[in-house]
């Protein structure tokens, strides 16, 4: 992909005809940080420059006649992170956001070009960390890990700034009046200073679910993970209003495995967080509108249009619903164990974990494909690394390529039928205690790090009792809905095959009962909900009672 291609001729005029002549002169900005829904510019004459804000005003690029402006927030519709000034006088087209997206969808040629543009430029400004944020905080901040992560996971462009090993960070932080104490501390928007922020309070900041509107959804899809963004992509692609809501950052489960390998397409493989950011892109490229760092907590199934809920009060209508909340890893069952989370014990294995263990010993739990893949992903950074598995043997529930790569590893250890037992440290966890139960042996080392990715637990507590569940919290759906005697269905046709209790509503993904624990499964539950939904919203439009009540 290039982040500055020209294009040629051909491709201008085919733009000219949905774009604004407008002349230019030197010094006129023409757009800035502060602006949402940034347009495309392309320059026909004279020279734009693309500068960051701050005091600085630091120029990145400079586009010249026949190159265009614009990254992945001409895509999201959110606010611009950077500065773009006409150097020299001269004349640009103008296209509006809208006119971009529609552009994209009938011209395959200028859209991969466009495409491929804005990834390759976010993608560069994650690298050079020139965004509209800095973190403030250290190693030992569990908090400061967290919100690392939610801005990693999202795409966005930050610098990160260790106040205990950056040389630089005195001077910043006494200009910004920022006390060690108070970390983890923002810098947004190179105005706003948040001390020890949430995540829904820098979002807000950030202003990151800016281009959401109120209106009707065709579906409105609760979860972005592999299967919630699939069913996204899918909606939006074949023309329904799509809203895709997120309690925290895009990924899901998936989100935190460094190197998917056996994913249909991807030989060499790819980490979950290239996955999604790679879908976000699809979805927003095809309209579909995403929303972070908000919960659902209700959803009024009592007539139609349906009216989902969230934590914050906001209330969206839609004519169908996908639920693909996901699953977590099951905490560490072990006493203040959840004290350390993010100070020693974590349910992620990314980059961003892995170095603060550099060459330290770390021990991961799980058996599955999740902890296969961080182990010998750890491997590469890591001293040693401690498998701990409560079976007998991998071949249980890991795939055969990480079992050979893990057998064969001269840094992995595989300790099977073996879990931890106790937990110690401070400020940080200090060592752990692990049980051999086949022997009944105890034994104790001073590792400091921990990665936990054992078990599924569903996220399904803000579910009421219209609900059917399993024992274990899963959504039961489909053919399996009859097994249940608590079950009643108000239509005269069988529920659907992933549609849940209540008709329209559908599960997919690692949060429906019976799903299959893959990648590719929950991706394709996710494209089969949208046809399950076309076909719902089909009887619908049959039924001419958009006030129908359910029994």
């Amino acid at each position: 992909m290039q982040d500055n291609p020209t294009l040629n001729r051909e491709h201008i005029d085919r733009i000219r005809t949905v774009a604004q002549l407008r002349s230019v002169r030197s010094g006129d900005v023409l757009y800035e940080p502060s602006c949402p829904d940034v347009p495309l510019f392309v320059v026909l004459d004279g020279t734009v420059s693309i500068s960051r804000a701050g005091e600085d005003e630091k120029i990145l690029a400079v586009r010249e006649p026949g190159q265009f402006t614009g990254e992945m927030s001409v895509i999201s519709g959110n606010r611009s992170l950077l500065t773009a000034r006409v150097a020299k006088g001269g004349a640009v087209l103008e296209l509006t956001r809208e006119k971009v997206l529609s552009l994209m969808t009938k011209d395959t040629e200028l859209g991969d070009i466009l495409m491929g543009a804005f990834v390759a430029r976010r993608l560069l400004m994650i690298q050079l960390g020139e965004g509209n944020v800095v973190l403030f905080g250290n190693k030992s901040s569990a908090h400061t890990l967290a919100l690392r992560e939610f801005l990693t996971r999202n795409g966005h462009p930050f610098t990160y700034v260790d106040i205990e090993t950056d040389s630089c960070s005195g001077d910043l932080m006494e200009k910004l009046a920022v006390r060690s104490g108070e970390i983890p501390v923002v810098y947004c928007n190179r105005r706003y200073v948040l001390r020890n922020p949430s995540i829904a309070e820098l979002a807000a900041c950030l202003d990151l679910n800016i281009n959401v509107d109120k209106g009707v959804r065709d579906v409105l899809v609760i979860g972005a993970g592999p299967a919630g963004l699939a069913a996204a992509v899918y909606a939006a692609s074949e023309g329904l209003k799509t809203l895709v809501i997120e309690k925290s950052a895009p990924g899901g489960q998936a989100g935190s495995s460094s190197k998917i390998e056996n994913y249909l397409g991807f030989p060499t493989g790819l980490s979950g967080q290239e996955l999604a950011n790679r879908s976000i892109a699809q979805a927003q490229k095809f309209g579909a509108q995403l929303m972070v760092a908000q919960s659902v907590v209700h959803i009024d199934s009592s007539r139609q249009p349906y009216k989902v809920v969230l934590e914050s009060g906001h209330k969206f209508n839609a004519r169908s619903v996908v639920i693909a909340t996901g699953a977590q890893y099951a905490r560490l069952p072990v006493e203040e164990a959840d004290a350390f989370t993010g100070r020693g014990i974590y349910y992620n294995a990314t980059h961003m974990e892995a170095q603060l263990c550099d060459s330290e010993e770390v021990a991961v739990v799980g058996g599955g494909n999740s902890a296969g893949q961080a182990a010998v992903f750890l491997a590469q950074t890591s001293s040693k690394v401690h498998l701990l598995v409560r079976s007998s043997k991998l071949s249980e529930s890991m795939s055969q390529y990480l079992i050979a790569r893990i057998e064969a590893h001269l840094k992995i250890e595989v300790h099977y039928v073996t879990q931890i037992v106790a937990v110690t440290g401070t400020a940080h966890l200090e060592s752990i205690a692990w049980k051999d139960d086949s022997l009944g042996l105890k034994e104790a080392r001073p590792i400091r790090h921990v990665f936990v990715m054992a078990g599924a637990a569903p996220q399904t507590e803000w579910l009421e009792d219209t609900f059917v569940l399993d024992k274990k919290g899963f959504i039961v759906t489909g053919p399996d809905l009859l097994g249940y005697d608590d079950f009643q269905w108000p239509l005269n046709r069988s529920p659907l095959l992933l549609e849940t209790s209540v008709p329209g509503i559908f599960a997919v993904g690692d949060t429906r009962a019976g799903s299959v624990k893959r990648v590719a499964s929950a991706v394709g539950e996710g494209a089969m909900a949208v046809h399950l939904v076309h076909r719902f919203l089909a009887e619908c439009a049959a039924w001419h009672n958009p006030s129908l009540k359910y029994a």
